[in-house]
């Protein structure tokens, strides 16, 4: 399995997971030129901006880790974009979705872990 397909596992998973939470999924892999969002959803008065690494038990490079100030700022100028084209009244939330996988080419995700409002607009990390 390689990275693009290893990502889209992951994002699949989330976006499971997410509906049985009761979100419901606006749009995937949401393209603008300064960057792109993963998952878009609804869930109460919040729309969810979810940005998901997929990793393999004992990277490196934790998902969470991944998620720097500048992928932040990424995020946040490509929800503006969606949020100027979508006008709504709900707020805007900023998560963070890490899927761990087992090694081999036939993946099975053992861990799905979300962090929700893991970071803020104004590029203020609020996770630990």
């Amino acid at each position: 399995m390689d990275k693009l397909e290893k990502g889209k596992f992951g994002e699949d998973a989330v976006c499971d997971k997410l509906i049985k939470q009761g979100h419901e999924i606006v749009a995937r892999n949401f393209h603008k030129r300064v960057g792109e969002i993963d998952i878009i959803s609804k869930i109460g008065e919040f729309v969810v901006f979810t940005e998901v690494k997929t990793r393999k038990r004992y990277s490196l490079v934790s998902g969470l880790e991944a998620v720097n100030f500048t992928k932040q700022r990424k995020i946040v100028l490509t929800a503006d974009a969606w949020l100027t084209e979508n006008p709504t009244d709900l707020q805007p939330r900023y998560d963070i979705a890490v899927v761990t996988v087992t090694n081999g080419e036939d993946p099975e995700v053992t861990r799905i872990e979300i962090y929700e409002d893991a970071f803020t607009a104004d590029g203020i990390y609020t996770v630990n």
